[in-house]
Protein backbone atom coordinates (compact mmCIF):
# COMPACT_ATOMS: atom_id res chain seq x y z
CA UNK A 1 0.00 0.00 0.00
CA UNK A 2 2.73 2.42 0.90
CA UNK A 3 4.87 3.84 -1.88
CA UNK A 4 8.52 2.89 -1.74
CA UNK A 5 9.87 5.73 -3.84
CA UNK A 6 9.66 9.45 -3.60
CA UNK A 7 8.08 9.93 -6.97
CA UNK A 8 6.79 6.78 -8.62
CA UNK A 9 4.88 7.57 -11.87
CA UNK A 10 1.09 7.36 -11.81
CA UNK A 11 -1.40 7.07 -14.66
CA UNK A 12 -2.07 10.59 -15.84
CA UNK A 13 -4.18 10.29 -18.92
CA UNK A 14 -6.86 7.69 -19.50
CA UNK A 15 -8.75 9.14 -22.45
CA UNK A 16 -6.11 9.40 -25.18
CA UNK A 17 -7.29 8.64 -28.68
CA UNK A 18 -6.16 9.14 -32.23
CA UNK A 19 -8.89 10.93 -34.06
CA UNK A 20 -8.81 12.56 -37.51
CA UNK A 21 -5.03 12.30 -37.60
CA UNK A 22 -4.63 14.39 -34.44
CA UNK A 23 -3.70 13.61 -30.90
CA UNK A 24 -6.54 14.29 -28.48
CA UNK A 25 -6.57 14.19 -24.72
CA UNK A 26 -9.57 14.00 -22.47
CA UNK A 27 -9.39 16.59 -19.73
CA UNK A 28 -12.19 15.26 -17.62
CA UNK A 29 -14.26 18.31 -18.56
CA UNK A 30 -16.19 19.18 -21.71
CA UNK A 31 -13.11 20.22 -23.65
CA UNK A 32 -10.17 18.43 -25.19
CA UNK A 33 -6.68 19.74 -24.65
CA UNK A 34 -3.30 19.41 -26.23
CA UNK A 35 0.20 19.80 -24.97
CA UNK A 36 2.06 23.17 -25.28
CA UNK A 37 2.06 26.73 -23.60
CA UNK A 38 2.41 26.20 -19.92
CA UNK A 39 0.91 28.43 -17.32
CA UNK A 40 3.60 29.36 -14.86
CA UNK A 41 2.28 31.04 -11.70
CA UNK A 42 4.05 34.25 -10.77
CA UNK A 43 7.19 33.52 -8.82
CA UNK A 44 7.64 30.01 -10.16
CA UNK A 45 10.44 28.90 -12.50
CA UNK A 46 10.03 28.87 -16.25
CA UNK A 47 9.96 25.33 -17.69
CA UNK A 48 12.34 26.49 -20.42
CA UNK A 49 14.96 27.42 -17.83
CA UNK A 50 17.87 25.03 -17.27
CA UNK A 51 17.39 22.54 -14.41
CA UNK A 52 18.60 23.59 -11.01
CA UNK A 53 21.82 22.05 -9.83
CA UNK A 54 21.52 19.47 -7.11
CA UNK A 55 22.29 20.32 -3.52
CA UNK A 56 25.88 19.96 -2.32
CA UNK A 57 27.00 16.39 -1.78
CA UNK A 58 27.13 16.75 1.98
CA UNK A 59 23.97 18.74 2.51
CA UNK A 60 23.64 17.80 6.17
CA UNK A 61 26.78 19.75 7.05
CA UNK A 62 27.30 23.43 6.38
CA UNK A 63 30.12 24.00 3.91
CA UNK A 64 30.67 27.46 5.31
CA UNK A 65 33.36 27.43 8.00
CA UNK A 66 32.07 28.66 11.34
CA UNK A 67 34.60 31.48 11.51
CA UNK A 68 33.28 32.86 8.18
CA UNK A 69 29.59 32.90 9.00
CA UNK A 70 27.68 36.19 9.23
CA UNK A 71 28.95 38.47 11.95
CA UNK A 72 32.64 37.66 11.50
CA UNK A 73 34.82 40.31 9.89
CA UNK A 74 36.68 38.64 7.05
CA UNK A 75 38.27 40.32 4.07
CA UNK A 76 37.72 38.71 0.68
CA UNK A 77 40.96 37.16 -0.57
CA UNK A 78 41.90 35.27 -3.71
CA UNK A 79 41.25 31.55 -3.51
CA UNK A 80 44.82 30.46 -2.82
CA UNK A 81 45.35 33.08 -0.10
CA UNK A 82 42.05 32.20 1.57
CA UNK A 83 42.91 28.51 1.55
CA UNK A 84 46.32 29.17 3.09
CA UNK A 85 44.75 31.30 5.81
CA UNK A 86 42.30 28.51 6.62
CA UNK A 87 45.14 26.00 6.73
CA UNK A 88 47.23 28.19 9.03
CA UNK A 89 44.26 28.78 11.33
CA UNK A 90 43.49 25.04 11.46
CA UNK A 91 47.11 24.16 12.28
CA UNK A 92 47.30 26.73 15.06
CA UNK A 93 44.01 25.69 16.64
CA UNK A 94 43.43 22.66 18.80
CA UNK A 95 39.68 23.10 18.35
CA UNK A 96 38.39 20.11 16.32
CA UNK A 97 35.57 22.28 14.96
CA UNK A 98 38.05 24.59 13.22
CA UNK A 99 39.95 21.65 11.76
CA UNK A 100 36.74 20.00 10.67
CA UNK A 101 35.54 23.22 9.02
CA UNK A 102 38.79 23.42 7.05
CA UNK A 103 38.49 19.84 5.78
CA UNK A 104 34.83 20.39 4.97
CA UNK A 105 35.66 23.60 3.10
CA UNK A 106 38.20 21.80 0.91
CA UNK A 107 35.88 18.94 0.00
CA UNK A 108 32.95 21.22 -0.78
CA UNK A 109 34.87 23.83 -2.77
CA UNK A 110 37.77 22.05 -4.51
CA UNK A 111 36.84 18.34 -4.65
CA UNK A 112 38.68 17.85 -7.95
CA UNK A 113 42.10 18.78 -6.54
CA UNK A 114 43.62 15.42 -5.59
CA UNK A 115 46.35 16.81 -3.32
CA UNK A 116 43.94 19.01 -1.39
CA UNK A 117 41.41 16.19 -1.19
CA UNK A 118 44.05 13.92 0.36
CA UNK A 119 44.84 16.67 2.87
CA UNK A 120 41.18 16.99 3.83
CA UNK A 121 40.68 13.24 4.17
CA UNK A 122 43.79 13.01 6.35
CA UNK A 123 42.40 15.69 8.68
CA UNK A 124 39.06 13.90 8.89
CA UNK A 125 40.78 10.59 9.67
CA UNK A 126 42.72 12.14 12.55
CA UNK A 127 39.56 13.72 13.95
CA UNK A 128 37.62 10.48 13.49
CA UNK A 129 40.33 8.52 15.31
CA UNK A 130 39.99 10.96 18.20
CA UNK A 131 36.26 10.24 18.41
CA UNK A 132 34.88 13.43 16.82
CA UNK A 133 31.38 12.35 15.63
CA UNK A 134 30.94 14.92 12.86
CA UNK A 135 34.25 13.86 11.31
CA UNK A 136 33.35 10.18 11.61
CA UNK A 137 30.05 10.77 9.86
CA UNK A 138 31.46 13.09 7.21
CA UNK A 139 34.33 10.74 6.39
CA UNK A 140 31.91 7.82 6.18
CA UNK A 141 29.72 9.83 3.84
CA UNK A 142 32.77 10.59 1.69
CA UNK A 143 33.61 6.90 1.43
CA UNK A 144 29.98 6.02 0.67
CA UNK A 145 30.05 8.48 -2.25
CA UNK A 146 33.48 7.50 -3.52
CA UNK A 147 35.09 10.78 -2.45
CA UNK A 148 38.67 10.25 -1.36
CA UNK A 149 38.56 6.65 -2.57
CA UNK A 150 40.91 5.39 -5.27
CA UNK A 151 39.06 5.16 -8.55
CA UNK A 152 36.13 7.13 -7.16
CA UNK A 153 34.20 3.95 -6.28
CA UNK A 154 32.09 3.93 -3.14
CA UNK A 155 33.64 1.91 -0.32
CA UNK A 156 31.00 0.80 2.17
CA UNK A 157 33.50 -1.44 3.94
CA UNK A 158 35.23 1.73 5.09
CA UNK A 159 32.05 3.76 5.50
CA UNK A 160 30.04 1.40 7.69
CA UNK A 161 32.38 1.26 10.74
CA UNK A 162 32.56 5.06 10.75
CA UNK A 163 28.78 5.44 10.52
CA UNK A 164 28.50 2.95 13.36
CA UNK A 165 31.00 4.80 15.57
CA UNK A 166 29.37 8.18 14.95
CA UNK A 167 25.97 6.68 15.75
CA UNK A 168 27.33 5.30 19.02
CA UNK A 169 28.50 8.83 19.81
CA UNK A 170 24.97 10.19 19.33
CA UNK A 171 25.10 11.40 15.72
CA UNK A 172 21.49 11.16 14.52
CA UNK A 173 22.14 11.04 10.78
CA UNK A 174 24.83 8.41 11.34
CA UNK A 175 22.31 6.27 13.24
CA UNK A 176 19.98 6.47 10.24
CA UNK A 177 22.75 5.51 7.83
CA UNK A 178 23.87 2.67 10.10
CA UNK A 179 20.33 1.31 10.08
CA UNK A 180 20.32 1.41 6.27
CA UNK A 181 23.62 -0.48 6.20
CA UNK A 182 22.25 -3.20 8.48
CA UNK A 183 19.02 -3.46 6.50
CA UNK A 184 20.63 -3.72 3.07
CA UNK A 185 23.92 -5.36 3.97
CA UNK A 186 26.12 -2.40 3.03
CA UNK A 187 29.59 -2.91 4.46
CA UNK A 188 28.23 -5.46 6.92
CA UNK A 189 26.00 -8.52 7.03
CA UNK A 190 22.25 -7.82 6.88
CA UNK A 191 20.79 -7.76 10.38
CA UNK A 192 17.15 -6.72 10.72
CA UNK A 193 17.23 -6.57 14.51
CA UNK A 194 20.18 -4.19 14.52
CA UNK A 195 18.57 -2.15 11.75
CA UNK A 196 15.52 -1.66 13.97
CA UNK A 197 17.78 -0.83 16.93
CA UNK A 198 19.45 2.02 15.05
CA UNK A 199 16.20 3.15 13.45
CA UNK A 200 14.76 3.58 16.93
CA UNK A 201 17.88 5.44 17.99
CA UNK A 202 17.54 7.88 15.08
CA UNK A 203 13.77 8.14 15.45
CA UNK A 204 14.12 9.01 19.13
CA UNK A 205 15.98 12.10 17.92
CA UNK A 206 13.14 12.90 15.49
CA UNK A 207 14.86 11.74 12.30
CA UNK A 208 12.02 11.76 9.70
CA UNK A 209 13.55 9.03 7.54
CA UNK A 210 13.90 6.68 10.48
CA UNK A 211 10.36 7.38 11.68
CA UNK A 212 8.94 6.71 8.21
CA UNK A 213 10.88 3.44 7.90
CA UNK A 214 9.57 2.30 11.28
CA UNK A 215 6.06 3.23 10.16
CA UNK A 216 6.37 1.10 7.04
CA UNK A 217 7.90 -1.78 8.98
CA UNK A 218 4.84 -1.82 11.26
CA UNK A 219 2.22 -1.26 8.56
CA UNK A 220 3.67 -3.69 6.04
CA UNK A 221 5.52 -6.05 8.36
CA UNK A 222 9.23 -6.16 7.68
CA UNK A 223 12.52 -6.08 9.58
CA UNK A 224 11.10 -8.78 11.82
CA UNK A 225 8.38 -6.53 13.25
CA UNK A 226 4.78 -7.77 13.53
CA UNK A 227 1.83 -6.03 11.90
CA UNK A 228 0.93 -3.14 14.20
CA UNK A 229 -1.28 -0.52 12.52
CA UNK A 230 -1.49 1.79 15.52
CA UNK A 231 2.27 1.74 16.06
CA UNK A 232 2.82 2.33 12.35
CA UNK A 233 0.43 5.27 12.20
CA UNK A 234 2.04 6.76 15.31
CA UNK A 235 5.44 6.77 13.62
CA UNK A 236 3.98 7.96 10.31
CA UNK A 237 2.30 10.97 11.92
CA UNK A 238 5.52 11.85 13.70
CA UNK A 239 7.41 11.57 10.42
CA UNK A 240 4.92 13.98 8.84
CA UNK A 241 5.46 16.48 11.66
CA UNK A 242 9.23 16.41 11.12
CA UNK A 243 9.31 16.17 7.33
CA UNK A 244 11.97 18.15 5.47
CA UNK A 245 12.83 18.82 1.85
CA UNK A 246 15.25 15.89 2.04
CA UNK A 247 12.83 13.52 3.80
CA UNK A 248 9.53 14.58 2.25
CA UNK A 249 7.69 11.29 1.60
CA UNK A 250 5.68 10.97 4.83
CA UNK A 251 2.89 13.45 3.92
CA UNK A 252 2.23 11.53 0.69
CA UNK A 253 2.15 8.20 2.52
CA UNK A 254 -0.33 9.44 5.12
CA UNK A 255 -2.41 11.12 2.40
CA UNK A 256 -2.75 7.78 0.61
CA UNK A 257 -4.13 6.16 3.75
CA UNK A 258 -6.61 8.98 4.40
CA UNK A 259 -7.79 8.92 0.79
CA UNK A 260 -9.23 5.42 1.12
CA UNK A 261 -9.17 4.81 4.87
CA UNK A 262 -7.09 2.15 6.58
CA UNK A 263 -8.53 -0.57 8.79
CA UNK A 264 -10.11 0.95 11.92
CA UNK A 265 -7.18 3.31 12.49
CA UNK A 266 -7.46 5.84 9.65
CA UNK A 267 -10.74 7.26 8.35
CA UNK A 268 -11.32 8.72 4.90
CA UNK A 269 -10.76 12.48 5.06
CA UNK A 270 -10.41 14.32 1.74
CA UNK A 271 -9.78 17.81 3.17
CA UNK A 272 -6.90 16.40 5.21
CA UNK A 273 -5.62 14.53 2.14
CA UNK A 274 -5.40 17.83 0.26
CA UNK A 275 -3.70 19.46 3.24
CA UNK A 276 -1.10 16.70 3.37
CA UNK A 277 -0.51 16.81 -0.38
CA UNK A 278 -0.02 20.57 -0.23
CA UNK A 279 2.49 20.08 2.57
CA UNK A 280 4.38 17.50 0.56
CA UNK A 281 4.28 19.68 -2.54
CA UNK A 282 5.72 22.60 -0.58
CA UNK A 283 8.57 20.31 0.47
CA UNK A 284 9.29 19.41 -3.15
CA UNK A 285 7.64 15.98 -3.31
CA UNK A 286 6.84 15.54 -7.01
CA UNK A 287 4.18 12.87 -6.54
CA UNK A 288 2.23 15.15 -4.18
CA UNK A 289 2.29 17.93 -6.76
CA UNK A 290 1.21 15.54 -9.51
CA UNK A 291 -1.65 14.24 -7.38
CA UNK A 292 -2.83 17.80 -6.80
CA UNK A 293 -2.54 18.53 -10.51
CA UNK A 294 -4.83 15.57 -11.20
CA UNK A 295 -7.21 16.57 -8.42
CA UNK A 296 -7.74 20.07 -9.81
CA UNK A 297 -7.91 18.79 -13.39
CA UNK A 298 -10.59 16.16 -12.77
CA UNK A 299 -12.22 17.34 -9.54
CA UNK A 300 -10.86 14.44 -7.46
CA UNK A 301 -10.59 14.16 -3.64
CA UNK A 302 -13.08 16.95 -3.09
CA UNK A 303 -11.20 19.56 -5.13
CA UNK A 304 -13.02 21.83 -7.58
CA UNK A 305 -12.02 21.67 -11.24
CA UNK A 306 -9.50 24.49 -11.60
CA UNK A 307 -7.29 24.61 -14.68
CA UNK A 308 -4.96 27.22 -13.20
CA UNK A 309 -4.22 25.20 -10.08
CA UNK A 310 -3.93 21.99 -12.07
CA UNK A 311 -1.32 23.53 -14.36
CA UNK A 312 0.43 25.11 -11.40
CA UNK A 313 0.91 21.82 -9.57
CA UNK A 314 1.81 19.90 -12.72
CA UNK A 315 4.47 22.55 -13.31
CA UNK A 316 5.96 22.04 -9.87
CA UNK A 317 6.07 18.28 -10.40
CA UNK A 318 7.48 18.57 -13.91
CA UNK A 319 10.22 20.91 -12.72
CA UNK A 320 11.07 18.25 -10.13
CA UNK A 321 11.49 15.69 -12.92
CA UNK A 322 8.15 13.84 -12.80
CA UNK A 323 7.58 12.38 -16.28
CA UNK A 324 3.82 11.98 -15.84
CA UNK A 325 3.46 15.65 -14.92
CA UNK A 326 5.51 16.65 -17.96
CA UNK A 327 3.15 14.66 -20.15
CA UNK A 328 0.15 16.30 -18.51
CA UNK A 329 1.60 19.74 -19.26
CA UNK A 330 2.02 18.60 -22.84
CA UNK A 331 -1.70 17.85 -22.91
CA UNK A 332 -2.62 21.20 -21.36
CA UNK A 333 -0.54 23.05 -23.93
CA UNK A 334 -2.14 21.17 -26.82
CA UNK A 335 -5.61 22.33 -25.80
CA UNK A 336 -4.94 25.44 -23.77
CA UNK A 337 -7.20 26.78 -21.05
CA UNK A 338 -9.35 29.87 -21.70
CA UNK A 339 -8.00 33.00 -19.98
CA UNK A 340 -5.28 30.91 -18.33
CA UNK A 341 -3.13 29.15 -20.89
CA UNK A 342 -2.78 29.83 -24.59
CA UNK A 343 -2.62 26.84 -26.88
CA UNK A 344 0.99 26.27 -27.95
CA UNK A 345 1.85 23.19 -29.98
CA UNK A 346 5.59 23.88 -29.91
CA UNK A 347 5.55 23.95 -26.12
CA UNK A 348 3.43 20.80 -26.11
CA UNK A 349 6.03 19.03 -28.21
CA UNK A 350 8.84 20.13 -25.88
CA UNK A 351 7.07 18.79 -22.78
CA UNK A 352 6.21 15.54 -24.55
CA UNK A 353 9.86 15.16 -25.50
CA UNK A 354 10.99 15.80 -21.91
CA UNK A 355 8.61 13.11 -20.69
CA UNK A 356 9.74 10.75 -23.44
CA UNK A 357 13.39 11.30 -22.59
CA UNK A 358 12.48 10.35 -19.02
CA UNK A 359 11.25 6.99 -20.34
CA UNK A 360 7.46 7.43 -20.36
CA UNK A 361 6.17 5.13 -23.11
CA UNK A 362 3.02 7.07 -23.99
CA UNK A 363 5.12 10.24 -24.28
CA UNK A 364 7.49 8.42 -26.64
CA UNK A 365 4.49 7.59 -28.80
CA UNK A 366 3.27 11.20 -28.63
CA UNK A 367 6.67 12.51 -29.76
CA UNK A 368 6.58 10.10 -32.68
CA UNK A 369 3.13 11.32 -33.65
CA UNK A 370 4.17 14.98 -33.35
CA UNK A 371 7.18 14.36 -35.60
CA UNK A 372 5.23 12.32 -38.12
CA UNK A 373 2.52 14.97 -38.33
CA UNK A 374 4.70 18.07 -37.95
CA UNK A 375 2.77 19.27 -34.90
CA UNK A 376 4.81 21.83 -32.97
CA UNK A 377 7.98 20.74 -34.76
CA UNK A 378 9.48 20.13 -38.19
CA UNK A 379 8.08 16.97 -39.76
CA UNK A 380 10.59 14.13 -39.65
CA UNK A 381 9.25 10.69 -40.55
CA UNK A 382 12.53 8.93 -39.86
CA UNK A 383 12.90 10.28 -36.33
CA UNK A 384 9.19 9.66 -35.73
CA UNK A 385 9.73 6.02 -36.58
CA UNK A 386 12.60 5.81 -34.08
CA UNK A 387 10.33 7.10 -31.31
CA UNK A 388 7.58 4.66 -32.31
CA UNK A 389 10.10 1.83 -32.04
CA UNK A 390 11.15 2.99 -28.55
CA UNK A 391 7.54 3.29 -27.43
CA UNK A 392 6.70 -0.14 -28.84
CA UNK A 393 9.66 -1.67 -27.02
CA UNK A 394 8.29 -0.17 -23.81
CA UNK A 395 4.89 -1.77 -24.34
CA UNK A 396 2.93 1.04 -26.03
CA UNK A 397 0.37 -0.78 -28.19
CA UNK A 398 -0.52 2.29 -30.25
CA UNK A 399 3.11 2.56 -31.34
CA UNK A 400 3.10 -1.08 -32.47
CA UNK A 401 -0.05 -0.45 -34.48
CA UNK A 402 1.40 2.73 -35.98
CA UNK A 403 4.56 0.93 -37.05
CA UNK A 404 2.51 -1.86 -38.61
CA UNK A 405 0.34 0.65 -40.50
CA UNK A 406 3.36 2.60 -41.72
CA UNK A 407 5.10 -0.58 -42.84
CA UNK A 408 1.99 -1.71 -44.71
CA UNK A 409 1.67 1.67 -46.40
CA UNK A 410 5.34 1.65 -47.39
CA UNK A 411 5.01 -1.87 -48.82
CA UNK A 412 1.93 -0.86 -50.81
CA UNK A 413 3.72 2.18 -52.23
CA UNK A 414 6.70 0.04 -53.20
CA UNK A 415 4.45 -2.48 -54.93
CA UNK A 416 2.61 0.25 -56.81
CA UNK A 417 5.89 1.80 -57.91
CA UNK A 418 7.17 -1.56 -59.13
CA UNK A 419 3.99 -2.19 -61.11
CA UNK A 420 4.01 1.18 -62.87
Amino acid sequence: MLATAASSPVSIRSGETLENNSLYYSTGTDSSRSLTNLYVPQGFPNPQAPPQHRAPLFSEISSEPSHLRPGNKVLLQDHSTTLNLYRLNAKKSSDPTVQFDFANFIIETVPSDESLLKEAIAILRKLADKGYPDAQYFLADCYSQGTGVKGGERDMDKAFPLFHMAAKHGHTEAAWRTAECYEHGLGTKPDAAKAVQFLRKAASSSHPGAMLRLAKANLEPSLGLPLSPREGIKWLKRAVEHSTTKFNCAPFELAQLHESGYKDVIFQDFPYVVQLLCMGSDLGHAECSTKLGEAYEYGNIGCPVDAGLSIHYYTLAAMAGHAGAMYSLCAWYMCGAPAILAKNEAEAYEWAKKAAEAGLAKAEYAVGFFLESGIGCVRDALEANLWYVRAAEHGEERARNRLADNNSAAAAEAAAAAAS
